[in-house]
């Protein structure tokens, strides 16, 4: 069943928004660059790496449906195949980064690495063109998961359901490589803005980030598409409960993780490790620090324990909203402060960096939201179940 008239002329104005937005803040963004670049740089891979990691979140999502099936992921199905194929504006936009590099991580200035022989002995791995190469060849391998990801779905059209079989056998192998790569991008993009310091949980941390991001913007938009049909029909209270159910599992592994990296720098003590907290638990940012575990992590947790607000897409629209805005908090508290001396701010929070984030993220969003519904409007809405596994997969 397709989306209804009003349905698409609904999208037909978001999508009109969506550019004003790309145009609006892609605009201020170069002006920004060219006046501020200091601010700009990090202010933009903030926003980069808050659209990207949706992108990723889908690719990874859907491999791991494929994976297990059940009903939570026939319900997100079509929103995560039209996610999937946003990674490809998002390797366009990577391309910004790519000229920020000597003013994002110390190890890009020749100078200030030939002064750091702890640089000079990272080099060989953290150098320019090894750092280009790496992320060019995970769009490579992202582009195309996403490619034979709505290949598939466009096949499952055709049979009336049947996916091919090739699916199934390629998505574990596939979902390794989204966890290999995304955990090396994860490390370049963001750790290395700190070359001093290091933790081997920091990717993982921010794989799980994403995936919980990906969870509560399906989530969102599953609500908003709920009060039409053909959605209505399929957002059963029961559906929705399952990802409530899975969204508050990754609330609790982000925490997890989060905790862990800071317990096990905290009880070491090493003088080259807790300077990285350090710089984000003073001049402000504790503040920032307590609110990301206030509303990123307790709040959603409490709030998801309850069985009726799971089953209710009125409320639980505003669990999600919460965690999406507190994401983009978490992720400038991650890159912001590594800046602060190149940035003239020191330990304090820079606010005009901080107000670019909001318009670099606003601008890459438009983008990457006007992509979304344009993959969205391609195919029914709701997927469309093969009659072989119909008796199967009723939801329990």
């Amino acid at each position: 069943m397709m989306a209804g008239e009003a349905l698409k002329l609904r999208f037909d104005r978001i999508q009109s928004v969506a550019i004003i937005a790309a145009v609006g803040g892609l605009v201020g963004s170069a002006i920004a660059g060219l006046v501020w670049p200091s601010a700009f740089f990090p202010a933009y891979l903030v926003g980069f790496l808050f659209w990207v990691g949706i992108s990723l979140g889908c690719i990874s999502l859907l491999l791991l449906h494929n994976l297990t099936g059940g009903q939570w992921g026939r319900l997100i199905r079509r929103p995560l195949e039209a996610g999937a194929l946003t990674i490809v504006p998002m390797a366009i936009l990577f391309v910004p980064i790519g000229f920020g590099l000597k003013t994002l991580y110390p190890w890009a200035d020749s100078a200030i690495v030939a002064a750091d022989r702890a640089l000079q002995h990272k080099a060989p791995y953290l150098n320019p063109v090894a750092f280009l190469l790496r992320s060019g060849i995970s769009f490579v391998l992202w582009i195309t998961l996403a490619y034979l990801l709505n290949l598939a779905a466009s096949i499952r059209d055709r049979k009336g359901g049947q996916a091919p079989g090739w699916l199934y056998s390629m998505s574990g192998p596939a979902l390794a490589i989204v966890f290999f790569t995304g955990s090396f991008v994860a490390m370049d993009w963001g750790m290395s803005l700190e070359p001093d310091w290091y933790s081997t949980i920091y990717g993982v941390m921010v794989i799980v980030g994403w995936a919980l991001l990906t969870f509560a913007m399906m989530i969102f938009t599953i609500s908003l598409l709920a009060r039409s049909e053909p959605v209505a029909s399929a957002a059963t209270p029961g559906r929705l409960q399952d990802l409530g159910n899975l969204m508050l599992a990754f609330v609790m592994l982000w925490a997890y993780m989060a905790f862990s990296q800071f317990l096990i720098i905290w009880s070491g003590n090493l003088t080259e490790e807790i300077p990285w907290y350090l710089r984000r638990l003073r001049g402000g940012w504790e503040y920032v620090a307590f609110a990301l575990v206030l509303f990123h992590f307790f709040v959603p947790f409490f709030a998801l324990l309850f069985r009726d607000l799971k089953r209710n897409s009125q409320v639980i629209i505003w669990v999600a909203t919460a965690v999406i805005v507190m994401h983009l908090v978490d992720l400038a508290w991650l890159v912001l402060p590594a800046r602060g001396e190149a940035l003239g701010t020191g330990p304090r929070i820079p606010w005009g960096a901080l107000l670019l984030v909001l318009v670099t993220t606003a601008g890459i969003g438009g983008v990457s939201i006007w992509c979304f519904l344009w993959g969205l409007k391609r195919r029914p809405l709701v997927l469309e179940e093969h009659p072989a596994h119909r008796g199967g997969s009723a939801h329990v």
